[in-house]
């Protein structure tokens, strides 16, 4: 990993932007930023923010939602967690809280204005990257819905695949739209597949 790379993930993990802003949720917590990525790296994922269970173990997708992520990549934890294979790039870092309600707060848009311009050039130029859910297809497209910019998936393809966020949350969206296991999921496994044995 170059010098600029690890000084760059360095300034990261000690990144305390949102710190007054985290010890005002309801989850009252510190920082601590989930860094997962490595120049030359085969498949970036530009997802959302970590939860509270990513938070805690440190590692990108440590959640029923990796499990589904996973499963929709055809991939396994060990392939997933192989940093020269998989980066996640979240539009936060950090896990953002929790609101009075107990629901999960928006990642903070100062966490990708701040560091994705810094880290993209470092990684390099990956031949598949996925935007899992609404912020990163906003950040990166400039889409407007989700439901939208998947069902145009195969403008983006193969380079780029949106995706719906694969929490529970979005299960009805799934029985709504069977047209996404059907088409989408077996093109974005072969192209997993052939970006991985390349």
């Amino acid at each position: 990993m170059s010098d600029d790379l690890t000084s760059l993930q360095a300034d990261l993990a000690g990144c305390r932007l949102c710190a007054s802003r985290f010890a005002a949720t309801a989850s009252a917590h510190s920082p601590r930023p989930v860094i997962w990525f490595r120049p030359g790296a085969r498949i970036v994922i530009a997802g959302q923010a970590p939860g509270i269970r990513v938070h805690e173990a440190g590692r990108p997708f440590k959640d029923a939602s990796g499990d589904r992520l996973r499963d929709w990549m055809g991939v396994t934890p060990d392939q997933f967690y192989d940093r020269d294979r998989v980066s996640v790039l979240p539009m936060a870092f950090c896990f953002p809280g929790y609101d009075a309600r107990g629901a999960d707060l928006p990642p903070p848009p100062i966490c990708s204005k701040t560091w994705h311009p810094r880290i993209t050039p470092a990684l390099g130029d990956a031949p598949l990257t996925l935007l899992v859910g609404g912020y990163a297809q906003r950040y990166y497209l400039k889409a407007a819905a989700v439901t939208e910019t998947v069902v145009g998936w195969r403008a983006h393809a193969p380079r780029v695949f949106p995706l719906p966020h694969p929490s529970w949350r979005n299960t009805a969206w799934l029985k709504r739209n069977p047209w996404f296991a059907r088409d989408l999921l077996p093109a974005l496994r072969a192209r997993v597949q052939e970006v991985l044995n390349d």
